[in-house]
């Protein structure tokens, strides 16, 4: 018996946002804006329903994700350091 199709389009979205992650590296944000949908759902589709999936390609997108979190305040302030050159 098989799932709702919504049940498998969210599936196969959550399949395609973790390649996505894994090929390019991306940020949760950066994922979100790519599909057109919110960060917590970016977050949940790769944290939660593509375990039930794809074990191994929800391990390799998790792994992409703490390096972006880990590296995220890097980020933040580069961000800010640049905002601040250009308006002086």
């Amino acid at each position: 018996m098989q799932g709702t199709p919504l049940k498998g389009y969210i599936e196969e979205r959550a399949i395609r946002m973790a390649e996505y992650i894994v090929e390019n590296k991306a940020t949760v944000r950066q994922t979100a804006k790519e599909f057109g949908i919110s960060k917590s759902t970016v977050h949940k589709d790769i944290t939660e329903r593509l375990k039930g999936v794809n074990p191994t390609l929800a391990q390799e997108a998790r792994k992409v994700l703490d390096v972006n979190k880990s590296e995220r305040h890097i980020r933040g302030g580069l961000a800010t350091r640049e905002k601040y050159l250009h308006k002086h």
